[in-house]
């Protein structure tokens, strides 16, 4: 498997399945939505399932572009590259990139794809689903209750379930 060739952990590769699966599951269910833009399921669970590739070499906030760099190095679709560099919290606005220093650009989910695979991973704990309620309270303690990350992830939430 790629994320094991490429140095992930066991956990981190349980994490992704486990990811993936809701992914998938939330994917299906956004197609069957009749007045929604059709989702590209197999897009959505490569994304998932490879979103954490970053953390083969780092487990900070930077894992996104890391695996987005090492998924480019590895000649994978720009699409899927896309998903692993904006699956980190609800995404992460240029000034805030910046300010976390990293490259000072966009990494905000965009498409409908991206969206699940940053909500579906927002709402695994380890290996473990929880609801979005857990979900926000545990950013709450990551990044306290004023985190512009809140707002989003509820909002990114509300989407990709249909309830914009």
């Amino acid at each position: 498997m790629l994320m094991r060739g490429a140095g992930c952990k066991a956990s981190v590769i349980k994490h992704c399945v486990a990811v993936a699966e809701l992914a998938l599951e939330l994917a299906v269910n956004r197609n069957r939505i009749e007045d929604s833009d059709k989702v590209d399921e197999q897009l959505v669970y490569t994304g998932a399932l490879l979103h954490d590739l970053g953390r083969a070499r780092t487990h900070g906030v930077d894992h996104g572009v890391v695996g987005g760099e090492m998924a480019k190095e590895l000649g994978l679709p720009e699409n899927v590259v896309r998903i692993l560099e904006r699956h980190v919290g609800a995404g992460i606005t240029a000034d805030e990139a910046k300010t976390l220093g990293l490259p000072a650009k966009d990494f905000m989910p965009e498409t409908m794809e991206e969206k699940i695979v940053a909500d579906a991973d927002n709402l695994i704990s380890r290996a473990r689903r929880t609801s979005i309620e857990e979900a926000i309270a545990d950013l709450k303690r990551k990044l306290g209750t004023t985190h512009p990350t809140i707002t989003r992830a509820m909002a990114l939430h509300e989407e990709v379930m249909g309830n914009e």
